[in-house]
């Protein structure tokens, strides 16, 4: 299989870095760059949109200054929450990219192919029978994966001999994901005492996240996603079509396997973290692509970067939300997830790219 040789053979005669694609005219290396600036920015907006300690306090404690109190808000709790939830949107990111590139579907994504409610799924069973819980991320990963890859194989199954059509396919996965919340809802009815410790699941969100949750996402991710990106060539081929890559050399069912495994993966650490926080994996790749173009070389680590931007940039504001609320209405218990923000702008982002989708097949 001469993946590589066939991936420069198509390539466009542009200076190394570069894509002829993107609307911007700067190299890549400047596009990421820039990204990676706004990384460090919704990191610091996640450690200082909170309500308390003040801006000022957690300045004083990342000086090295500061009370006891402040030190273990901001050092055992802020941080490792904003390393978690940049984190979880460079996985979805990238989960999202593997599939729609995999199944050549831009409306594909964790949340509509079975995924993503697979592995709430597997987790909130889990929860219910005692078997994991917040306490205990790593059978909460396990859980989540072996529910991630059941929705996965529901919609190889289903899709049969079709699942090069892309709208066939992501009508399954609709069909996958509605069946699998089903599920779900059905197992907290069984155990409703449960349900406070799985809301966090079916919303999604960064709130309470602690050094363990982060000491046991760090290393999956980069590892599921350093596999992920190895991908690139063969991803580019199948972009192309079945038929163009296999012409090409390429095995097409074990690359399409290869991509939609390291993206249920993905996504279920994800998710084990973070919950399932909605049309962060469906929208992020268009993107990604948008700034990237269709070199995957390039936009797999961008939209793991743009992963990144999002869900940090949704924390920040659900803490700044969350702290209005207290100060103008006084509701002192009251949280905004950052799920409840991906889901409202990114259902809002869905309909201009369905709508562009489908303006482009007229």
């Amino acid at each position: 299989m001469n993946v590589p040789t066939a991936v420069r053979a198509r390539a466009p005669e542009t200076p190394r870095g570069r894509s002829t694609r993107g609307p911007f005219t700067f190299g890549a290396g400047a596009r990421l760059s820039l990204l990676a600036v706004l990384v460090a920015a919704a990191f610091c907006a996640c450690l200082f949109a909170g309500r308390s300690p003040s801006a000022g306090q957690v300045w004083d404690v990342l000086a090295g200054r500061g009370d006891a109190t402040a030190r273990h808000i901001v050092l055992r709790l802020r941080v490792p929450r904003a390393l978690v939830a940049l984190g979880a949107g460079a996985s979805l990111g990238l989960a999202g990219l593997l599939l729609q590139s995999a199944l050549r579907n831009p409306l594909a994504g964790p949340e509509v192919t079975g995924v993503t409610p697979g592995a709430v799924l597997g987790a909130v069973t889990a929860t219910g029978l005692g078997l994991a819980g917040w306490e205990s991320p790593t059978a909460v990963v396990v859980a989540a994966c072996l529910g991630g890859f059941t929705g996965a194989g529901l919609l190889w199954l289903l899709a049969g001999r079709r699942r090069s059509d892309p709208e066939e396919t992501v009508v399954y996965g609709v069909l996958v994901s509605a069946v699998l919340a089903g599920l779900t809802s059905m197992v907290l009815l069984v155990a409703p005492g449960e349900l406070g410790s799985v809301v966090q699941w079916l919303v999604g969100s960064t709130e309470g996240r602690v050094w363990e949750h982060w000491t046991l996402l760090w290393p999956w991710a980069l590892v599921w996603g350093a596999a992920s990106c190895a991908l690139a060539a063969p991803l580019t081929l199948l972009r192309c079509g079945d038929e163009q890559a296999a012409a090409a050399g390429l095995n097409v069912a074990r690359a399409r396997g290869a991509a939609l495994v390291g993206a249920v993966a993905l996504t279920a650490g994800a998710v084990s973290a973070v919950g399932a926080l909605g049309f962060v994996g469906l929208l992020v790749p268009h993107l990604a692509l948008a700034v990237f173009g269709a070199d995957l070389r390039i936009t797999l680590p961008g939209a793991a970067l743009i992963g990144a931007v999002v869900v940090g940039g949704a924390d920040a504001g659900a803490q700044v939300l969350s702290r209005v609320l207290v100060e103008g209405f006084g509701a002192e218990r009251m949280t905004v997830p950052a799920g409840a923000l991906t889901t409202c702008v990114g259902a809002l982002l869905l309909l201009v790219v369905a709508r562009r989708h489908t303006a482009g097949q007229m």
